[in-house]
């Protein structure tokens, strides 16, 4: 009754754009601070892998990730210097336009996730529950706002495309 009321209700949609803008903003703010103040992610990286994430008997709770920080992440701290601010930039553009508005949700949701799972609890849990109920919504999230004409046309032209890679049945 809840998730029919957030995906298909007019009411819903008023409420999620202003949940979207809210959201947006903070993404949007977020990544453009970072492309214009010189972004450097290798501090926040050595942080995260010195100081992980411990359990209750002070045991490593993701020791996968961290392995996947110390490994991966740092050796090419070069391309997280470009994704994230880059990501959270068009992430909040996103949201804020209402363009695109589940898959902006989505990639949200994962770097919120990423930045969770390496320590940072800031404001991640407000913006995670703020962001399933955005991307539970779907379509409707973003009725008001570009999504109204984006995603219809999108349907258009994929449906178009599809029908034409269909074979046609024999007579």
């Amino acid at each position: 009754m809840f998730n029919k009321f957030l995906r298909e209700n007019k009411y819903a949609a008023i409420i999620l754009a202003v949940l979207r803008v809210y959201l947006g903003y903070s993404w949007f703010t977020a990544g453009l601070g970072k492309l214009t103040g010189g972004f450097d992610a290798s501090g926040f990286l050595k942080g995260a892998i010195a100081n992980p994430v411990k359990g209750p008997e002070g045991d490593m709770v993701f020791g996968w990730y961290v392995h996947f920080l110390k490994g991966f992440a740092l050796p090419n701290v070069d391309i997280f210097n470009f994704v994230v601010p880059w990501g959270e930039t068009l992430i909040g553009l996103g949201l804020l336009l209402g363009c695109l508005t589940t898959a902006a949700m989505f990639f949200g949701l994962f770097m919120n996730f990423m930045f969770f799972l390496a320590g940072t609890v800031s404001h991640n849990p407000r913006d995670i529950f703020i962001g399933f109920i955005i991307l539970t919504a779907g379509y409707n999230a973003g009725r008001i706002g570009l999504d109204r004409w984006v995603i219809p046309y999108i349907r258009k032209f994929t449906n178009k495309n599809a029908s034409a890679e269909k074979p046609k049945a024999a007579a």
